[in-house]
């Protein structure tokens, strides 16, 4: 099993952008350091806990620090860019990083985001990201057009033989794209497959995951393509320390503790996703509390312990899947241990797990 990162990033209000700033690039250079072999940045507006509104500044600023991790925004939001701006900008970062880059797109889920671009009817975003897709696509092949679009206007100018263009091509001349799915049936996922795109789900439950899998098959069949879960990233939290005391102590009282009561728990009751987490439908939602999260939700304990629940988890999904994805959360105080989970969980306990992920998804 390969090991990423997804820093959305889950901090804490009160850190100051520079502190954001700084824990994001550290985390980079320590994901890379220890093995990791991918890095997503979240971009949200608006948001207090996930405050980083530009990802490609991360990447860049990383990208000269680390030898040979993958970065990708996860994702930018297509709504709200020029396509024809970010199609140039998002090619000459996969140019820098040569080989490295990655790029995930989303249509937006956040009405606050929405409005800070004075979007009020989100109903438009999907259509918004479809048409972004498709202007972005045609930048990148550096070949003359123009359209006038529902949304936007764009082209490509005719070639000038006395004032040659920069190449705005990528790297490799593509760049492969990632979705994400936060519901289930989940028509990000769902697309992601008919385009042949990286399917990455949020974790709400096993249910919720096959759900995902089942949908990136059906649709990656239906348009000729070959499916397997290798391609596949599931985002979940993961902690290891030396003993199962040390890694409960570690999540409970530490950054995902404060980041699962403050933030994510009221945001997965919102979204109406909390439920697939639960282990017994009779559990109270209000019962739901770090301790049970630990015992429930989270993958927590020691190197074998997390061995022996990832290899159960993989059991109860039919199989094992390509990428798992560990959120970061707040440990900018104390970043010793925490970065030491990521050391072990790279280096100890990926290796145990089973890695034949080329079951059909």
């Amino acid at each position: 099993m390969k090991i990423g990162m997804f820093q959305t990033p889950f901090l804490r209000p009160e850190r100051k952008p520079k502190q954001v700033f700084e824990w994001a690039i550290r985390q980079a250079v320590h994901a890379d350091k220890v093995g990791f072999t991918e890095y997503w940045v979240g971009e949200h507006g608006t948001l207090d806990w996930e405050s980083i509104p530009s990802p490609e500044l991360v990447i860049a600023a990383a990208a000269l620090q680390t030898e040979n991790i993958k970065f990708g925004p996860l994702a930018h939001l297509l709504p709200y860019h020029h396509p024809a701006t970010l199609a140039v900008q998002t090619a000459w970062l996969s140019q820098i990083l040569e080989g490295r880059y990655m790029l995930g797109v989303a249509t937006g889920a956040y009405p606050t985001d929405a409005a800070l671009r004075g979007i009020t009817d989100m109903s438009k975003n999907h259509d918004m990201m479809l048409e972004a897709i498709d202007i972005m696509e045609k930048v990148w092949k550096a070949e003359p057009f123009s359209v006038e679009g529902k949304y936007w206007n764009a082209g490509y100018p005719e070639a000038d033989p006395k004032k040659k263009l920069r190449d705005v091509r990528p790297w490799g001349g593509d760049i492969h794209m990632a979705m994400t799915g936060l519901s289930a049936p989940s028509p990000s996922i769902a697309f992601a497959g008919t385009h042949g795109f990286i399917p990455a789900s949020v974790y709400a439950g096993n249910e919720f995951l096959k759900s995902h899998f089942e949908t990136y098959r059906d649709k990656m069949s239906e348009a000729g393509r070959t499916s397997d879960r290798s391609a596949h990233r599931v985002v979940r939290d993961v902690i290891v320390a030396e003993t199962d005391e040390e890694a409960r102590k570690l999540a409970i009282e530490g950054g995902i503790g404060d980041a699962w009561k403050a933030y994510i728990k009221p945001t997965y009751e919102r979204f109406g996703v909390l439920k697939g987490l639960l282990h017994d439908p009779n559990v109270d939602p209000a019962d739901v509390d770090a301790a049970y999260l630990a015992e429930h939700v989270w993958i927590v304990g020691s190197v074998e312990t997390v061995r022996q629940k990832l290899d159960h988890w993989m059991s109860e999904l039919g199989g094992p899947f390509g990428t798992l994805l560990i959120y970061s959360h707040d440990y900018i105080d104390n970043p010793e241990p925490w970065e030491h989970s990521m050391k072990l969980l790279a280096e100890e306990v990926a290796p145990k797990i089973a890695t034949g992920a080329t079951e059909a998804a």
